[in-house]
């Protein structure tokens, strides 16, 4: 059963791919063939029908581990977990628009986890409200927005485990208001399910809603993506507020769907109720590309007589082209720091999380084929037991096609 599932999911782009190429050749029209940096692209002449096909490759070596040390016992076995070596993520994305050029859509397939992670229909006629229905990463915060693929550093940061709302299928309106000043702002409002990735029903109770307002500081929305490739000449600037609130039988989201955190056992329909907001921000300027955000998120037992849990993190990182200021700096060549920290607190545990990150991203053709090297410091303080530390080094090869 479990297979016969995997390979139904498998084929899922492969039929989209179908049912939109019927689509396209349903009458004769004027259509060309080309490759360009989103991957293979059909397009008709009238442009009314548009399909690119990209595929991507990330392979990655790590040594001790590949993982994200999150309570002590990861770091009594960290050092003894043994080095690791293969393909990180192999997806297949199929994006493009068809009848007309605002009536889009969107598949991304995974296929290490033979698991359909994107799927998406949109409506964007007008700047001022688009439509949008599927399974996505809802737009809470910069940092899981940002694909893995166009990353700074090879991870997102500790503090995402803890505070992200990841994929959830739902519906969402958003756009872009006011003009090319500091008037200008960028909105999402959507509800999901709030049950996580492959979920198509809540428990009956609150669904997810979630929101984010994000001021174009400068004028522009400049979308979900790290560094400052095209080397802006003009300060981009923007930041934005978040807030989620769902009930459920989970406490966290990733891409394998709902989980805990620890500490929590596994809930039942409706248990855990979660309210948390973000703030972050983010700037490009001549080769400088920063970003930053802290949260706060509350989680309410109803199995505990309404016990609460409250999580407070925040993480900043940077980067530098340093062709900018040195002329013996190699073009390709961006270094990048991070610094991430979360604090939790319950009635067992007051526990401090500390991740230093430090990385070097050569591009050969932008985030479409990069090489990164990254060295980690993980850190958690107990108040009864001190401070342990572990040390990652990791290398990575992300190339889409």
């Amino acid at each position: 059963m479990i297979a016969e599932k995997k390979i139904r999911y498998f084929y899922y782009p492969l039929l989209a791919v179908l049912l939109v190429g019927q689509s396209v050749c349903a009458e004769p029209l004027d259509a060309s063939v080309s490759y360009q940096k989103n991957g293979f692209t059909f397009e008709t002449a009238d442009n009314n029908f548009k399909m690119q096909i990209q595929g991507r490759i990330q392979s990655r070596f790590a040594t001790p581990s590949d993982s994200q040390p999150t309570a002590l016992d990861d770091y009594t076995s960290y050092s003894s977990g043994g080095d690791e070596f293969g393909i990180n993520r192999a997806r297949l994305k199929i994006k493009g628009h068809a009848y007309r050029p605002w009536l889009k859509f969107a598949i991304e397939h995974d296929f290490v986890n033979s698991r359909l992670l994107t799927y998406t229909v949109n409506v964007e006629k007008y700047d001022w409200l688009k439509f949008k229905a599927g399974q996505w990463k809802f737009e809470y915060s910069r940092e899981r927005s940002i694909s893995s693929g166009g990353q700074q550093l090879l991870d997102r940061s500790i503090i995402n485990r803890i505070f992200t709302i990841d994929r959830q299928q739902g519906a969402a309106i958003y756009g872009d208001l006011g003009g090319q000043d500091m008037t200008s702002f960028s909105y999402w409002l959507g509800i999901g399910t709030g049950n996580g990735l492959g979920s198509n029903r809540n428990d009956g109770g609150a669904p997810l809603y979630y929101g984010r307002l994000q001021w174009n500081i400068t004028g522009k929305n400049f979308g979900f993506k790290a560094s400052d490739l095209q080397f802006s000449q003009s300060l981009k600037a923007n930041v934005a507020v978040a807030y989620s609130s769902n009930e459920s039988a989970f406490t966290r989201f990733s891409s394998s769907a709902g989980g805990q955190l620890e500490g929590f056992d596994a809930g039942i329909a409706n248990q855990y109720k979660i309210d948390q907001y973000n703030i972050d921000f983010a700037l490009k300027y001549r080769g400088l590309n920063a970003q930053g955000e802290y949260h706060e998120k509350t989680i309410t037992d109803s199995a505990q007589q309404d016990a609460e849990t409250d999580y407070r993190g925040f993480y900043v990182q940077a980067g530098y082209f340093g062709h900018a200021a040195f002329e013996w700096w190699p073009k390709p060549l961006e270094l990048a720091l991070r610094y991430a920290t979360y604090h939790e607190t319950d009635n067992l545990l007051d526990e401090k999380h500390f991740e230093r990150a430090v990385a070097a991203n050569w591009f050969f053709n932008g985030h479409n084929n990069k090489l990164t090297a990254d060295i980690t410091q993980f850190d958690i303080e107990q108040v009864a037991l001190g401070s342990v530390d572990e040390v990652r080094y990791r290398l990575q090869w992300d190339l889409s096609f």
